[in-house]
């Protein structure tokens, strides 16, 4: 006999979910492309103009960095009736107080900061060889809480009930989540580092990065690499901690973390090339999604 409904509406929605999945996977493409605009030097490739590209809707004659730049901006302008339409079903589809509504509106907000953010960079002109690592911070702390609440949206409307989490568990839980936020931020200070100072060599960057003459990013930049052994530690054993209560997450947290950490020094070892930077980021990106279901995952059944 099929189990009655909960008040106030159905507790799960898989067409729901699959939509929200899909629009967490468009999102991890806008941040690829984003990052692939800051690595290749396309970010002034509109001007300072803002929202048009160098003062037209379609620029008629551009060159690569203003395409770059431009297919950046026509990605972002089709995620708003995405996560806008994600948001209208959430509260059609969902009851009051249905935590998938709250995750759904904090997405939508944090969107519209992503785009205020970006705007703020053009217009600041913050962007290629005048980029600031405040800013870019900023931006990145943004994108990460945007991709945490479409998460949370997906993850939620699949049916999975919040983690409870009090005490030590959510201490735990917020720790790690903040130590990936500064992982990111140190890595996205490198990854700046390493786009406006190239060195010509490995044994040459090694040297930017002790030279005290050097420019603060570079001197940050050496780091980022130790920073990444502490937390990629402290997260195996966060996820081993929660084996037992959500074993598919917590495993899939570890493995990624030390898919990371290779990633890293095979990106190190190489010397940042653009397409390497890109899997770096695509797979810190899978991390950090991945720690926030284990995050929010409730116990899993004996």
């Amino acid at each position: 006999m099929p189990k009655p409904e909960p008040p106030g509406g159905p507790q799960r929605n898989p067409a729901f979910a699959r939509f929200a999945w899909g629009v967490v996977a468009y999102n991890l493409a806008v941040v690829l492309w984003g990052a692939y605009v800051r690595a290749t030097g396309s970010g002034a490739g509109c001007g300072n103009h803002w929202p048009l590209c160098n003062g037209q809707v379609t620029p008629l004659s551009a060159n690569a960095h203003t395409l770059i730049e431009y297919t950046h901006r026509a990605m972002t302008g089709l995620d708003t009736p995405l996560v806008a339409w994600l948001l209208i079903w959430a509260f059609r589809a969902f009851p009051r107080r249905h935590p998938v509504r709250l995750a759904a509106m904090l997405s939508g907000m944090f969107l519209v900061t992503e785009a205020l953010l970006g705007a703020l960079l053009v217009k600041l002109q913050h962007v290629a060889k005048n980029a600031d690592a405040y800013t870019l911070s900023t931006h990145l702390v943004n994108t990460l809480t945007l991709l945490a609440c479409l998460t949370l949206t997906a993850w939620w409307g699949t049916g999975k009930p919040p983690a409870k989490l009090r005490g030590k568990a959510a201490w735990l839980a917020a720790i790690s989540l903040a130590a990936v936020m500064l992982l990111g931020i140190t890595g996205a200070i490198s990854a700046l580092g390493d786009t406006l100072f190239p060195a010509p060599s490995l044994a040459a960057g090694l040297a930017q990065d002790f030279d005290p003459a050097s420019s603060l990013l570079l001197r940050l930049r050496g780091l980022h690499p130790l920073f990444a052994a502490g937390v990629g530690a402290w997260l195996t054993i966060y996820a081993v901690g929660r084996l037992r209560l959500a074993k598919s997450a917590a495993l899939r947290v570890v493995v990624l973390v030390w898919i990371q950490l290779l990633a890293g020094l095979v990106n190190f070892l190489l010397q940042a090339p653009v397409w390497m930077q890109m899997v770096h980021l695509l797979v810190a990106d899978l991390l950090w999604i991945s720690l926030v279901v284990l995050c929010a995952s409730p116990a899993e059944p004996a």
